[in-house]
Order: C-alpha cells, then structure tokens, then sequence
C-alpha cells in the first residue's frame, strides 16, 4: 500500500471517531426521559430504581453500576449473611442521620474491602517482581486486607454516629433554652417549634424539623416527640421528647420543663469534662516524666561532671 492509501484510510478512521464522537456528545446532553417525567408523576413508583444503585441512565457512573453493580449486590448478600447484625447496622445508620439501607452500606463495605484488597495486592504484585515466590501468604495477606477494609467501613459508621451525638449534646442547651423563652412568651409548642427550627442549624435541629414536618401532616405533638425519642441515641434527647411529650399532654408548664433540660445537661456536660480530665491526668504526667524532668536533671548535673573532668588529673 502506498503512503496516499494509508493516509486515505487513516483519515477515513479519525473521521469516524470524530462522528462517533458528536453522536455520543448529543446523545448525553440530551435530556433523559425520567428528568422531563418524573417530576409531574412525583406520587407514582419510580421506575428504574435498584435497591443498592440509583437511577439508572446512559451516564459513564451508571454504565459502571449496570456492569458491577449485580456483582456488588450479590458479594453484599454474602456478606450480610456472614456478619449479619442488620438491626445494629440500621440503628447506627439511624444515629448516623444517613439516609441508606442496609444493603447499600454493605455495598459501601464491599468497595472499602476490595480498596484494601486492591492496595495489599499492588503491594504484593511489587514484591513479586523484586522476589518471586510466597504466593499462599499473599493471599492470605489479600484477605487480611478485605476484611480490614470492611471493618474500617464498619469503625467509620460507629464514628459518624457518635460524632453527630456530641454535636447534639453540644446544640441541645442552646436550642432547649430557645424553645424556653419562646414558650414562656406565648407561644404554642408547635409555634416555638417552628421558631428554633426557623432560627438554628445543626443537628438537633434538623431532628426537630423532622417532628414538626410530621406534626404539620396531622400526627399529634407527643406522638411525634415519643418517635423522636424512640429514633435517638442520647438518653437526654430521649428525656428532652418524653418530657416534651409527658408536658403537651398534662397540661405542666413546659417552660420550667425545658429550662430543667438544658441544666441536665449542662451539668452531664460538665460531669464529662471532669471524668475526661481524671482520665487524661496520667497522660499529662507524660511530657513532664519523660522529657522535662531528664532536661532539668542534666542541667542540673552537667556542670558538676564538667567540672570533675576539668579537676581530675
């Protein structure tokens, strides 16, 4: 062939990856079917929904969670059905303000298990080309790393839950007395409600937004704090509904109610920070044992050995 011959053809080919290119680039611009329907059929099933991968559509992430995803699925089936513990994963999720299943969080494991897996085998394959040989430790050393991976996914959900409870406790004063002050000047439980929500942020607030959005559709007021209750992890927040509740529902000032919260839990605050403190003293000791204290003694006796070896003859 002839140099006009391949440069015809090579031509020829970079223009239909050119065209097939501009296809592909109007074809993903172009808005989806579910984008223009499903907002006027908002009340209806959404077709397309998977419980562990989202909508499905012709972007390169659904692409990837149409291939994988089956997979994904059924390694997550397997290890739900070894660790088990559904109830604990749920409740923690619950604490966790995540909005996910449990299926999808065992999906979130098994991609921090092959990420372990994945870096252990990266590791494996170097020392394989440095020296060959060992290769039933690197599978079991493969494993090892899966298994961390999922018990890392598993420590780091106990941590966002637990997060998120020191950040209520450190909210739920503030938002108590607000709820107070608003009470104590008139309003209803539901209109005071509607103020602190309106006027705060955070966690806690979040949570009472959720009791007033089920208020506001008919549930009763100790109804929904009883759920609030039920849904938390803190036993003070848990105190904080019930009295709420138990308040609405006899008739007894909630003012008084809410102001006696708030001391609570300043004081359990309070009782924290000095068992944490009691607990934290040997550490302090520390710095002071291992590197002031050896510091002081050589200033001190330094000149007296200096001194010695200048007299000795």
């Amino acid at each position: 062939m002839t140099l006009t011959l391949w440069g015809a053809v090579l031509g020829a080919l970079a223009g239909a990856g050119v065209v097939l290119v501009g296809v592909r680039w109007r074809v993903i611009g172009r808005p989806q079917l579910s984008t223009r329907v499903l907002p006027y059929v908002r009340d209806l099933p959404q077709v397309g929904r998977t419980p562990a991968l989202r909508v499905v559509s012709s972007s390169p992430t659904s692409a990837a969670a149409g291939v994988f995803g089956p997979v994904l699925r059924s390694v997550a089936d397997s290890l739900e059905r070894v660790l088990g513990g559904a109830a604990s994963v749920r409740r923690r999720l619950e604490r966790a303000a995540i909005d996910k299943s449990v299926h999808e969080f065992r999906i979130e494991q098994v991609m921090w298990g092959l990420a372990g897996l994945g870096v252990v085998a990266a590791y494996g394959l170097l020392k394989t080309l440095t020296d060959p040989g060992g290769v039933l430790g690197l599978v079991v050393l493969c494993a090892v790393g899966f298994a961390v991976g999922v018990i890392a996914r598993d420590n780091r959900l106990s941590g966002q839950a637990t997060s998120r409870e020191r950040r209520i406790l450190a909210e739920f004063p503030t938002v108590a007395e607000l709820l107070a002050l608003a009470v104590a000047a008139g309003e209803s439980p539901v209109a005071a409600l509607d103020r602190v929500v309106r006027r705060s942020g955070g966690e806690l607030s979040s949570d009472l937004a959720k009791v007033l959005a089920a208020v506001r559709t008919g549930e009763p007021v100790s109804s929904a704090f009883d759920q609030l209750a039920a849904a938390s992890g803190l036993s003070l927040v848990s105190r904080f509904a019930q009295g709420i509740a138990v308040a609405v529902e006899r008739g007894t000032p909630l003012a008084e109610v809410l102001h006696a919260q708030a001391a609570d839990v300043r004081e359990a605050g309070r009782r924290e920070l000095i068992e944490v403190a009691a607990r934290r003293e040997i550490f302090m000791m520390v710095p002071v044992v291992f590197l002031v204290l050896p510091v002081t003694i050589l200033f001190a006796f330094w000149p007296g050995v200096v001194g010695l070896d200048l007299t000795t003859p």
